[in-house]
């Protein structure tokens, strides 16, 4: 095991490769790293931009089609599951952790990577992660988070609807291990997709409660787009955050509660981007536990006003204290 000091890392992150597929950082967390916004799902995604530029020997930052267009390594579905030590929104100035990383090839224009977050100390193997601890026996006490992520480029300069799927020559993915097929997130995205959700029948252990209110949200061109010009994906995570505020608020529940949620699940398909002026529909409907009072799912989906097109499914499962659960119907 040696000691990364490949350029273009971050700064005071000691990096190590257990394998060629594989990362390893030992992490302070900083101010812009952590929060109740959309700072923690933006930074794993950098991560996952990192270890994906490691393992398959492409500069994801500056990567380019064959007909020299930019290529984007896009977030195509994303999943976070929180534990009993660590959730998303936790975290705090200061927190140490060690983050290890894994890329798994899934076919010639796309990847798949998973990360375990856990705290400094704990007694973690030191060989790389293995898709059946992430999948099977997830610990308790640590972090989980999956990218799914499609190579993609413009069809059109200058816009953002239409994104073809294109990956750069060099990227180098066969040498990488395999996602097991009964792990692959392929037939779960894509029946999101289809059926603009992640929850066709409601989820076991859940029963449906009041409806929540269809919400319209403006794209926000200070905020929503990166440096691309393209939808941010970690500002998908902060529209839908929004929509689940307003239902909160609906429900006579506090912003302080809402800030101090623990979320356990959250899942993210990314199907579209947008343009700018851009304006949105945000679908919301909600399952309460039923034998867990504290425990709720919101199912979202975010659709272009106008045209109808789906551009993002969400699931969050929260678990809430007392107080907050009894706020609402």
């Amino acid at each position: 095991m040696s000691e990364s000091t490949r350029a273009g890392f971050p700064t005071g992150h000691r990096l190590h490769r257990p394998d060629p597929s594989s990362l390893r950082r030992e992490v302070l967390v900083s101010p812009a790293m952590c929060g109740g916004g959309s700072l923690v799902f933006g930074q794993i995604g950098d991560w996952t931009w990192d270890a994906v530029a490691a393992a398959c020997g492409t500069n994801v930052h500056a990567a380019r089609a064959a007909d020299g267009r930019p290529a984007y390594l896009s977030f195509y579905y994303y999943r976070v599951r929180g534990g009993r030590t660590l959730h998303p929104h936790g975290l705090t100035f200061g927190d140490e952790l060690r983050v290890d990383s894994r890329v798994f090839q899934y076919g010639g224009q796309s990847a798949v990577t998973l990360h375990r977050l856990a705290p400094a100390g704990l007694d973690v193997p030191d060989g790389p992660l293995d898709a059946a601890e992430f999948y099977e026996r997830p610990r308790a006490d640590c972090l989980y988070a999956e990218n799914y992520n499609r190579w993609i480029a413009r069809s059109r300069p200058g816009s953002n609807e239409g994104l073809a799927l294109t990956a750069p020559p060099d990227f180098t993915h066969r040498h990488l291990p395999r996602l097991p097929n009964a792990h692959s997130p392929r037939s779960l995205v894509g029946r999101a997709r289809e059926a603009g959700t992640f929850h066709s029948a409601p989820p076991p252990g859940f029963a449906p409660a009041a409806p929540g209110p269809t919400c319209r949200y403006e794209l926000d061109v200070v905020r929503d787009l990166n440096g691309a010009g393209l939808m941010y994906f970690a500002a998908y995570f902060a529209i839908f955050d929004t929509a689940l505020l307003r239902l909160w608020r609906s429900l006579g529940r506090g912003d302080a509660a809402f800030v101090g949620r623990r979320v356990v699940d959250q899942r993210i398909g990314f199907f579209g981007n947008a343009d700018p002026g851009a304006v949105f529909h945000i679908e919301v409907r909600r399952w309460r536990g039923v034998r867990r009072p504290g425990a709720e799912i919101a199912d979202m989906a975010l659709r272009d006003a106008g045209s109808g097109r789906l551009l993002a499914v969400a699931s969050t499962e929260t678990c809430l204290d007392d107080a907050a659960a009894d706020g609402g119907p």
